[in-house]
């Protein structure tokens, strides 16, 4: 998963009547095992750092290349 500020990050989720969640991505942060994010979510304007994992993708918000 590669991502860039700006980006958004998309978990959809598996419960019947729940929507996605929806957050734009701030900040990429380089790891040891792989990048994680600083996202502002949507929902609430609230910023967390995610991890990626099943069920998580990114929607650029430039196509790459």
């Amino acid at each position: 998963m590669e991502a860039q500020p700006g980006d958004h990050l998309v978990i959809d989720t598996m419960k019947l009547g729940v929507p996605p969640r929806r957050g734009e991505i701030v900040e990429v942060i380089p790891g040891q095992t792989g990048e994680h994010y600083r996202v502002r979510w949507e929902d609430d304007d609230h910023e967390t750092i995610y991890f990626p994992a099943a069920g998580a993708r990114i929607e650029h918000a430039t196509p790459p290349g």
